[in-house]
């Protein structure tokens, strides 16, 4: 795990990026942010009222000297934040709706990162998945072609390392949902130095079981080899297939995957979320994430059980996601 985090750290060294923290009364996120700024990697942006931060900090003996902490209630800017909201929605929100919802840690945090005051954000430690992402998804917007956006773990075991997807956020993705999520991943893959190789999952290889769901996937290569010519990526393949390279010979001794992928698109999101919890629990991988990707700026959110180190790692990610 050392290892990925020492690359990352490599990109940001000289580079530190404004990182908002929306959540800035809670005690793991302010531990994280004052071992980030004293790292200089990060420049942490704590979310809320000045006071009642400084006071939560000083109970938990945590320095936040040099952090900065932005109230939402005394922003110089919140009226240009307004008008900038208003223009965005197009005609969802009125200024007086924007005034109320720009009060919401998420929204005025996911606000600064979309009026260039901050580079990401990280929220999550005391909020919902649905919390963190819709204001992002309304506000941030996804990348030109790309509809939706994924969440992805990056697994890792001493010197391996694997991405996951999506583990973390559409339920029963099409054809066009799998190959956008593809390249995505691969994009994902480039930023923890994997050379991007993509299997495409499925409980059938290269056609040895005809259905709905594994002619999704046989759609869903099409899709992204027409979208990503370049990529090396195939499918459909049983895992065993993707991976293991004698398995491979046997079973699609044709493909560019020589049971050699490190990028892996589950069919939905069941079995990406049984199956990484199955690589950490009994393959002791860590799973670092999830790291939402898609979207026009890095937006990512922590687990409600978070440790403060889950919370520092995951911002050391989303901030060399906006480089």
């Amino acid at each position: 795990m050392s290892d990925l985090f020492e690359d990352v750290k490599k990109r940001l060294s000289g580079n530190a990026r404004r990182i908002v923290f929306p959540e800035g009364l809670d005690e793991r996120i302010l531990k994280a942010a004052s071992d980030l700024n004293k790292d200089g990697l990060v420049t942490p942006v704590l979310v809320g009222s000045k006071d009642k931060i400084e006071q939560k900090a000083k109970e938990s003996s945590i320095d936040l000297g040099g952090v900065d902490i932005i109230d939402p209630a005394n922003y110089g800017e919140f009226d240009a934040m307004v008008q900038a909201f208003v223009d965005r929605r197009k005609g969802k929100a009125t200024e007086e709706d924007a005034k109320s919802i720009l009060l919401d840690e998420n929204y005025f945090g996911t606000m600064l990162v979309y009026m260039n005051k901050a580079d990401g954000l990280v929220s999550g430690a005391a909020h919902s998945t649905a919390d963190t992402v819709r204001p992002a998804l309304q506000i941030i917007k996804t990348k030109e072609g790309i509809k939706k956006t994924s969440g992805v773990f990056i697994m890792v075991r001493g010197e391996e390392k694997y991405v996951f997807a999506d583990c973390a956020i559409n339920i029963a993705p099409n054809s066009q949902d799998l190959a956008e999520i593809a390249i995505a991943s691969a994009d994902t893959a480039k930023l923890f130095d994997i050379d991007p190789r993509v299997a495409m999952l499925s409980f059938s290889t290269k056609g040895s079981a005809k259905s709905e769901e594994t002619e999704k996937v046989s759609e869903a290569v099409k899709v992204a080899k027409e979208l990503a010519p370049n990529l090396t990526l195939d499918g459909e393949f049983q895992f065993d297939a993707a991976f293991v390279p004698s398995v491979a010979e046997k079973k699609a001794p044709d493909s560019d995957i020589k049971g050699d992928a490190n990028v892996f698109v589950f069919p939905g999101l069941e079995a990406g979320n049984i199956g990484y919890k199955i690589a950490q629990r009994l393959g002791g991988l860590d799973a670092v994430g999830p790291i939402l990707q898609g979207l026009n700026k890095p937006v990512n959110d922590l687990s409600r059980g978070c440790s403060a180190e889950d919370a520092y790692k995951l911002a050391l990610i989303t901030a060399a996601q906006s480089i």
